[in-house]
């Protein structure tokens, strides 16, 4: 499996639009776990899903099956 390269800023750009729209999107998801599975994250970049794992833990972000959050 190649190497996954994520874009320096994706993951804050994830974790404000998910704030925003107060839901989590399979793309999302998908976005998580290929940052997850890239072996070099940042601390700020663990924090940040720690967060949103936190949200979800509170339900204060809903799950859904959509590809894309609808602004």
């Amino acid at each position: 499996m190649p190497p996954v390269n994520l874009l320096p800023s994706a993951l804050s750009e994830l974790f404000a639009q998910v704030s925003s729209s107060g839901k989590i999107t399979l793309a999302d998801r998908y976005g998580i776990l290929a940052a997850l599975l890239s072996n070099n994250m940042s601390a700020e970049e663990q924090c940040t899903i720690d967060r949103l794992l936190h949200a979800l833990k509170q339900r204060r972000v809903q799950v859904v099956n959509e590809l894309s959050a609808e602004m």
